[in-house]
């Protein structure tokens, strides 16, 4: 029985769509790993499922091949003389719009400056009056910002000082306390009566 031939296009029936890409897949791995021990060469492949899964075969180091053919494409661009003249103009291309952007930033931090105002038409001063002004509300909110955590810094550091003076305060108390009962202690044993009596008792 001779094997009809398949029209290359997009299965549609999607249960179909998915039996036929696991047995390609399989025969192309296959495929892929004959010609690797046939003629002794260096085969990687990469396989990205309709759903994103990923399936991939390699002779040897995945990341070798990877790394070799990068060398190659990038040896192979070198050489070509029209991928060269390309890239150079691609460059003065960047060079250029780099350099009319640097103009166009220091014409602005001169307008915003207050410099350079007179070829500006109304709208343009306009313009720049509103930038001006959300710059300067950003600015406000942000010193506003600084300045209530600097508060709330300066606070807790007020907190901890008082705190500390409280201890410092419980610990000057209790040794005075405790001096004052050393000090009493102390003259009451002064207080005991010593009378020596120098030659004979009398009687």
């Amino acid at each position: 029985m001779v094997r009809g031939k398949v029209e290359l296009k997009r299965i549609e029936n999607t249960t179909s769509r998915q039996v036929t890409f696991s047995k390609r897949r399989n025969g192309l791995l296959k495929k892929a790993g004959e010609l690797s021990v046939l003629c002794d060469a260096d085969v990687a492949l990469i396989i990205f499922s309709e759903k994103g899964k990923f399936y991939e075969f390699a002779s040897s180091n995945m990341q070798k091949i990877i790394q070799k053919y990068r060398e190659y494409v990038k040896m192979d661009d070198t050489c070509n003389p029209e991928t060269e003249v390309h890239t150079q103009q691609l460059k003065q291309q960047d060079a250029a719009r780099i350099q009319q952007d640097i103009q166009q930033l220091e014409a602005s931090k001169r307008n915003f400056l207050g410099q350079d105002l007179v070829s500006c038409s109304l709208d343009e001063i306009s313009e720049l009056g509103s930038k001006l002004e959300h710059a300067l509300r950003f600015v406000r909110a942000k010193k506003a910002s600084l300045f209530k955590a600097q508060v709330e810094n300066l606070k807790a550091k007020e907190r901890c000082h008082l705190e500390e003076n409280a201890r410092l305060w419980q610990e000057k108390t209790s040794l005075g306390q405790k001096f004052t009962k050393v000090v009493a202690r102390n003259e009451n044993i002064t207080e005991v009566n010593t009378d020596l009596l120098i030659g004979l008792r009398l009687s």
